[in-house]
């Protein structure tokens, strides 16, 4: 019998929540963390038709642990409760109820925002608000505005304007929003950018004075709704890279070769041999790729520069190797920068025999530290099965270089059969980690987080 590989090895969800504290620790965390590392993540309650099930469906569950004064004072794992998922576990539903339609756990992004926890999904799907201790709250209106757009799961901060910025999609429509509100969460202003065949725009980038969003081949089809993942590749569709001005006003597009942006890293303006340019740095996934099948993609990281005199746009590969989940220093956000971090993707081989259970693709044993200038890449590697997810950067105390900090993220120990937290110094990315925090429990491959500093408010 062939086993689902979204159902199995480190995809395979957990059937509990835990809760431990007082965590042991291999090496010393610094001293100066104070705050949480959160990631979120599908994690069903139970599958219907395990042989359709695909890794992005399911109930958002949110793995957090607790940083303070060199201590890890808490592990906690708890599930996003929509109204559905709050019936399964026999439990009230929380907050003010949502349109059936919609009830839907978040399980792609968790983040912080003004002393607030928040999960995060797209296609006018609302955030869901948790406490400090990841308990839900309820469904919020975190970037609602009138027509049924809320912040997108890559909401992005601009850490000097100290404004949050969405993307936001609906399912079915020919137009999207960029949303920006300012650091308490309040929409501030709106635009609407037409986007025909309503393609998934999943992610986009930032500039000092520009937003970049990416119209691709991959658009609703309301036949593929039974799947989950409402998309299709459409071949008589091209893609491009649109450049709107981030007060708003009209988008001026640059086609590119068809492909899909998965994640990106950064972007940035400048001024080439041409004049004034903007420069992407973004996971392509190439022509075809289809959005239900992941094993079916190599992503890799490329450079597109815009020429704006001239109105072309110049490709070019950054690495190769098959990668996914982009992250950087996050204040580098919209400006020149050297240093990216991305998961590296294996593609396994098929099984070699009835012992071996490995899914023949999923994120590898490996962390990427690309130097953008240099045109080099060091991986970290965690030995086999030491499956690793999005890695995400966090600055040191007083830092004197883009990269003085640490990239943390959760790692499966096979010898415990759980989890550890590990920070890695990004100064000394192929070095020993500085500190390992031994996790009671197995954390599931999942999509993104944040460390989120701060006390409970």
């Amino acid at each position: 019998m062939t086993v689902n590989r979204y159902l199995s090895g480190n995809f395979a969800p957990v059937a509990e929540e835990v809760t431990a504290y007082d965590l042991p620790v291999t090496g010393r965390i610094p001293a100066h963390l104070n705050g949480r590392y959160l990631r979120i993540g599908p994690n069903p309650l139970g599958v219907e038709d395990p042989a359709a099930h695909i890794w992005t469906l399911g109930a958002g569950m949110v793995h957090g642990v607790r940083i303070r004064d060199g201590r890890a004072e808490w592990y906690r794992n708890r599930w996003v409760r929509s109204g559905t998922v709050a019936d399964q576990l026999g439990e009230p539903r929380r907050g003010h109820q949502v349109d059936e339609r919609l009830d839907i756990s978040p399980n792609v992004q968790v983040a912080g925002l003004a002393g607030r926890t928040f999960a995060l999904i797209e296609g006018g799907i609302r955030p869901y608000e948790l406490t400090y201790d990841l308990d839900t709250v309820g469904p919020c209106d975190l970037g609602a505005t009138p027509e049924g757009y809320s912040a997108n799961a890559h909401s992005l901060f601009d850490p000097r304007t100290r404004q949050l910025h969405s993307l936001a999609f609906l399912y079915g429509s020919d137009i999207v929003q960029h949303i920006v509100m300012d650091e308490a969460g309040k929409v501030v202003r709106t635009t609407d950018i037409p986007a025909p065949g309503n393609p998934y725009m999943h992610d986009f980038a930032l500039t000092d004075n520009y937003v970049l969003v990416f119209d691709s081949p991959v658009v609703f089809s309301a036949a593929h709704l039974h799947t989950g993942v409402p998309f299709r590749w459409d071949g008589d569709r091209g893609a491009r890279v649109g450049v709107l001005p981030r007060e708003g006003g009209a988008v001026r597009w640059f086609e590119i070769a068809p492909c899909l942006v998965g994640h990106t890293l950064n972007a940035y303006e400048g001024v080439g041999g041409n004049g004034p340019e903007i420069v992407i740095d973004v996971v392509r996934h190439p022509e075809g790729f289809d959005i239900r099948n992941i094993g079916s993609s190599r992503p890799t990281l490329d450079r597109w520069t815009i020429d704006l005199r001239g109105g072309k746009v110049r490709e070019e590969r950054m690495d190769d190797r098959v990668q996914e989940f982009p992250r950087l220093n996050s204040r580098y956000t919209g400006r020149p920068y050297r240093y990216g971090y991305a998961a590296a993707v294996e593609l396994y081989a098929p099984p070699a025999g009835p012992d071996d259970d490995r899914p023949d693709e999923g994120f590898s044993n490996a962390l990427l530290k690309h130097d953008l200038h240099r045109g080099t890449t060091e991986a970290h590697e965690f030995g086999r099965d030491g499956a690793v997810g999005e890695g995400v950067f966090v600055a040191a105390e007083s830092p004197t270089a883009e990269d003085d900090g640490y990239v943390m993220a959760y790692v499966f120990n096979p010898e415990r059969g759980a989890s550890d937290l590990v920070i890695l110094s990004a100064q000394d990315f192929t070095g020993e980690p500085v500190a390992r925090i031994h996790l009671p429990a197995r954390v599931p491959l999942g999509l993104h987080g944040n460390w989120v500093p701060g006390e409970e408010r």
